[in-house]
């Protein structure tokens, strides 16, 4: 539980990355050298270490359960580590790219035995359209597990790792802009849709489909510096006033977009937007639905 202008809430984080032994395996092999050094990041020794990590660091910053999104197909067996030894806490998602052979069965397999409860797609990391048969075919066999979860990313990409590790970053912001979410939504209308950081600088486009698309939530996370890029000056309070006069109160999930050590857990994410909420003028109600509520509502329809 947090103390806020509203009360205690318990608290919810939509989005946290988990950066286990895989993933720095991973990007050591993509840089040639150790990259925990380099970055100045705690390599964790084993997943188990690490959510046992992120379980202490939610207590101590009065967190309740998180999102834990694995970032490569590699991580699976790592979320799903952490989420067996503190089931209570974790919800895993797993990256996965649809072009990639195999990805079908993977994310079959993990369905299927409770290794993870949805997955995250990232359309212009991976240059591809989601309304390619090879998307539809991913999304149909995760619209078979009731109450499964999809993270889809558009708009803006930066990876600041990977630029302060001198390692390209070859996006197509093409593939970035939500109203592609607008078709597949409406052809799964029982699976949910999350579209993380507020459309991150296609505000008005993931407005439009959330508002035709009733599957279709937003995710508070990150610093939001997509707003640097609008057009006419905008803040996060009109962001949020925005966001829940189209979509109300119950389709907003507050994250963080947290994801490393010794940092951890990010606080000021969190003052922020509850500085901006109270400009807003929520009542206690609605800040307890962003905070957490609508999170723990979203998991608890696939039990």
């Amino acid at each position: 539980m947090i103390e806020t202008p509203w009360g205690e809430i318990e608290v919810a984080d939509a989005h946290v990355h988990f950066f286990s032994p895989e993933f720095f395996r991973t990007l050591t092999q993509q840089k040639g050298e150790d990259v925990g050094p380099l970055l100045g990041w705690e390599i964790p020794e084993s997943a188990g270490a690490l959510s046992d990590s992120w379980a202490v660091e939610m207590d101590h910053r009065g967190v309740g359960s998180a999102v834990l999104v694995a970032s490569t197909p590699g991580e699976i067996e790592s979320v799903a580590i952490a989420a067996e030894r503190h089931p209570d806490r974790f919800h895993p998602v797993v990256m996965m790219n649809p072009m990639m052979a195999g990805g079908d069965m993977r994310i079959s397999r993990a369905l299927n035995d409770g290794s993870v409860k949805g997955m995250f797609l990232f359309p212009a990391m991976h240059k591809y359209s989601m309304h390619d048969h090879q998307v539809f075919s991913l999304l149909s066999i995760v619209g078979a597990h009731p109450g499964a979860v999809v993270y889809v990313h558009f708009g803006m990409l930066s990876v600041g790792f990977r630029a302060k590790l001198g390692l390209s970053s070859p996006f197509d912001m093409r593939f970035a802009n939500p109203v592609d979410l607008h078709a597949v939504a409406l052809a799964f209308p029982h699976l949910r849709f999350v579209i993380p950081h507020f459309g991150a600088g296609y505000l008005r486009e993931a407005l439009m489909v959330a508002d035709l698309c009733p599957n279709v939530y937003f995710d508070t996370s990150s610093s939001n510096k997509w707003m640097r890029c609008e057009p006419t000056p905008l803040d996060l309070p009109g962001v949020f006033a925005k966001t829940l006069e189209v979509l109300g109160p119950k389709r907003l999930l507050f994250g963080t977009d947290s994801s490393w050590f010794p940092r951890g857990w990010m606080r000021d994410v969190f003052d922020e937007q509850v500085r901006a909420l109270e400009t807003v003028g929520i009542d206690a109600e609605t800040a307890r639905a962003i905070f957490g509520g609508n999170l723990r509502g979203l998991f608890r329809q696939r039990e």
